[in-house]
């Protein structure tokens, strides 16, 4: 079997915890990529952890990549979104949140991505069917209902990287997609059952298995195809 090459971003939890144990075969070569590794022993032997703090862009891209070197880069997943402290709830107000609590947003969800793209296209284009993957939010759709300025414009951000990209890497096939995911059952292990997270949840949340076979489907696409974007709201959700 054809080893693959991943570079997973933001894998001490949630969906890119689950990324990384459920999405690669035991062939496969996984870095993966977060502040801490305090999850390594729950990781497969095939995981190599990588760590760096992506609110300094420039510092987290050097350390991504020296690790990563020269070697050929299948897949890039860039799972990583923070958001105010007060995202989310009544008590949200945009004169609430600080300079530093803004530009750390736009650091970590932004300006990393970036670069770390960038730094890492000559490894891209020796893959036969690279893939760029970013997780993005229905926060960064048209018309949304939210109110978190700073989480809405990153998550709008990568929807424009992802837009530009494709016209940048089309000739080397490329292929770039987003997944715009609304609430997520990350309080559930990847490993339930669906059935058992949507009646635990009320039905009111995105099962991670289902973002899974999102992530899937377009690694099953060929050269010839771009997936632009997957628009992924949870079922019973009103913010869209």
């Amino acid at each position: 079997m054809t080893q693959n090459t991943y570079l997973i971003i933001g894998t001490s939890k949630g969906l890119g915890q689950a990324i990384s144990h459920a999405i690669p075969t035991t062939e496969d070569k996984v870095y993966g990529v977060s502040r801490s590794n305090n999850t390594a022993k729950d990781q497969p032997a095939n995981f190599q952890w990588i760590g760096a703090d992506l609110s300094d862009p420039t510092s987290a891209v050097k350390q991504i990549t020296e690790q990563i070197g020269s070697q050929p880069l299948d897949y890039l997943i860039y799972n990583v979104g923070i958001w105010e402290h007060n995202a989310f709830s009544d008590t949200y107000s945009f004169d609430q949140n600080t300079q530093q609590e803004i530009l750390t947003m736009i650091n970590t969800n932004i300006a990393s991505c970036i670069l770390l793209i960038q730094s890492l296209l000559d490894n891209l284009k020796q893959s036969k069917n690279a893939k760029i993957i970013l997780i993005g939010s229905t926060w960064g759709l048209d018309n949304h209902k939210g109110k978190e300025v700073t989480f809405s414009a990153t998550k709008f951000a990568l929807r424009g990287m992802v837009h530009a990209l494709r016209e940048n890497l089309r000739d080397d096939k490329i292929g770039v997609s987003i997944l715009n995911l609304g609430y997520l059952a990350t309080e559930y292990g990847y490993q339930d059952t669906v059935e058992q997270i949507i009646t635990q949840s009320n039905g009111e949340l995105i099962p991670l298995q289902d973002v899974l076979q999102a992530i899937r489907f377009i690694q099953s696409t060929s050269t010839a195809t771009c997936v632009k974007e997957i628009n992924m709201p949870a079922m019973m959700d009103t913010n869209m």
